[in-house]
């Protein structure tokens, strides 16, 4: 404490720039003053060293531009992959050094909640989707929503099966093709392809290879002249047969039974699932003859921040990159312009070559075909309305068949193209039949196919009633008051998540009521003031009989003022066709 500060020592260890020593040894200054800047630069080099091995390893220091990424769950792997490396290399914004976090999103949850129409959308600046199909339909609902960018990266959708199973495919299927898949899902035709072969398709609500398949078939029946009852008659077979994950999707393919199943899916599930799951027959991609949609993976820069926004575009470039490509490529993805690498290999039943490409469809087109498979897929709730006057004990054929037994036949026989999830009930209409004055009677009531009713299923007790039914031989036919009655039910009980219809079972639309009741005229004029477009309860008459065609006028009339429609069928096979174009009805009501 008491000594003297040293003079040639300074507290932040530096030495003093004071008047040298008057003992100055000059060889030792010689060597002293270089071996000083020797060491000085020793630690410069050294501080400078540390500084970019520390950047290398924990990113760039200093303030930070963050950039958050939203991709889809199958190529985030691979994007997160080229963050790390983009992070790792230190990127300067405006003097900051930009760091990307990427996150995975279902890409149809992150669609609806930008267009507007629900969903939970997580803090994002920038946005990849699987597909320009979800930009496409979500900037249809909220123009604000931006544009897709560049892309990323490109899988064609494809059919898959179980390697073990596509020789047996080819026998009954013939080459992969849309209209193949069309014909195979038919469901007017019962004696096509799809009595061998089972198509399982993605659901188009929620995974863009199962929006783009039907877009696909769609366009390509469009195009070969393929009439609306196919097209509507394949979607509604679908609809019954939607798988909602890709994965649980290919792992079925497996599953042996009376038919062959085949699925679709993208080119890069078919790989991950194989490389991923490892399953002892591997599953095969096949790739459809006419061409296919491609997963395009777009980049949607959502930043409003300037700073971000450039952040933003430094990492778009940065997947452009070679070395991003081949970490694309590395994971069964291909390339934008369609070149896959090593990992998509003819060897493995993958084709190296980019299948051709289907122009992608404008916004209007999207739209529509999602609305009609949203619509499609509305539930449904009918009630029979089945004819038992006297003139259906008449025999139709020399067998003796009665036009009671066909309506039955013929009503069963509808019954089978929908689904479980339906509710329906069953009316019979003629004269007096419950009580004095009621020309109707509640045989079943409208419920779910699948509740229990008297000790059976509802479906169960509808075709056992359709198939017993007896015509009352001293019965008149009193349609319209059993009609009005029908519609008023209805419409009391109306559904808005299903399409609500009445069918009217007879051999002929005429109204032969001794007791007087309803006129034709007041009938329509009856359903014409009921009829409520925001609830719109639509009929549909199906005649079957000789005289079926003399009341087709009124028929027509009775079906017009509900935005319905009316048939007469000649064949008991023509019925399937009726309830196709039934159902097609739909995709347009009420506005038919």
């Amino acid at each position: 404490m008491g000594g003297r500060h040293r003079t040639d020592e300074l507290d932040d260890g530096y030495g003093s720039y004071g008047a040298p020593s008057r003992r100055r040894r000059s060889g030792r200054s010689k060597v002293l003053v270089p071996l000083a800047g020797s060491v000085a630069l020793a630690v410069l080099l050294g501080v400078a060293a540390f500084v970019i091995i520390n950047r290398d390893q924990e990113g760039c220091s200093g303030d930070e531009v963050a950039l958050r990424v939203t991709a889809s769950p199958d190529i985030q792997p691979a994007v997160a992959r080229i963050a790390d490396r983009f992070n790792k290399a230190g990127h300067d914004v405006d003097g900051k050094c930009a760091t990307v976090k990427v996150t995975k999103a279902a890409s149809a949850t992150v669609a609806a909640g930008l267009s507007g129409s629900g969903g939970k959308v997580g803090a994002m600046d920038l946005w990849i989707p699987d597909s320009s199909l979800w930009v496409t339909g979500a900037r249809a609902k909220n123009p604000d929503v931006p544009a897709p960018g560049a892309s990323v990266a490109q899988s064609p959708v494809v059919m898959v099966a179980s390697g073990s199973m596509v020789s047996n495919l080819k026998k009954a299927f013939g080459d992969a093709s849309w209209s193949g898949m069309i014909s195979a899902t038919n469901a007017a035709n019962v004696d096509g392809p799809g009595r061998k072969v089972r198509v399982l398709a993605l659901d188009p609500s929620l995974n863009a290879a199962g929006l783009g398949a039907l877009l696909a078939a769609s366009g390509v029946a469009t195009a070969a002249g393929i009439g609306q009852e196919q097209l509507v008659g394949a979607m509604k077979t679908l609809s019954g047969s939607t798988v909602k994950d890709q994965e649980a999707l290919l792992a079925s393919l497996g599953v042996k039974g009376r038919r062959t199943p085949l699925g679709i899916s993208s080119e890069q599930g078919v790989w991950a699932f194989n490389t991923g799951k490892k399953p002892e027959v591997p599953a095969v991609p096949l790739y459809p003859a006419e061409g296919t949609f491609n997963l395009d993976y777009p980049v949607v820069v959502t930043a409003k921040d300037a700073e971000v926004r450039k952040a933003a575009a430094e990492f778009t470039e940065e997947l452009g990159t070679d070395a991003a490509r081949k970490d694309l490529q590395d994971l069964g993805f291909r390339t934008p312009d369609g070149k896959g690498g090593a990992t998509i290999s003819e060897a493995d039943g993958f084709q190296a070559e980019a299948p051709q490409a289907l122009d992608m469809p404008d916004a209007k087109t999207v739209a529509r075909m999602s609305q009609s498979w949203s619509r499609m897929n509305l539930g449904t709730r009918l009630v029979t309305l089945l004819d038992v006057s006297g003139t259906m004990a008449l025999p139709v054929n020399a067998a003796g068949m009665t036009r009671m037994q066909a309506i039955g036949r013929i009503a069963i026989e509808g019954m089978k193209l929908f689904p479980a999830s339906s509710e329906m009930g069953l009316w019979e209409f003629s004269t007096h039949l419950d009580g004095q004055g009621v020309d109707y009677r509640e045989v079943v009531s409208v419920g779910p196919l699948t509740e229990t009713v008297d000790g059976m299923l509802r479906r169960d007790l509808l075709n056992q009633k359709l198939a017993t039914v007896q015509a009352k031989a001293t019965g008149d036919t009193g349609l319209n008051d059993s009609l009005a009655a029908a519609y008023k039910m209805m419409k009391d009980g109306y559904q808005s998540d299903k399409i609500n219809t009445i069918l009217i079972m007879t051999d002929g639309a005429g109204n032969d009521d001794p007791d007087g009741g309803m006129s034709n005229q007041e009938i329509v004029q009856f359903l014409k003031k009921e009829f409520d477009p925001e609830k719109p309860v639509s009929i549909i008459l199906i005649a079957f009989g000789p005289e079926a065609a003399k009341g087709k006028r009124q028929m027509d009339a009775l079906a017009k003022a509900t935005n319905g429609d009316a048939y007469i069928a000649k064949d008991i096979l023509e019925i399937r066709k009726f309830f196709l174009d039934g159902m097609a009805r739909r995709l347009c009501s009420p506005h038919c």
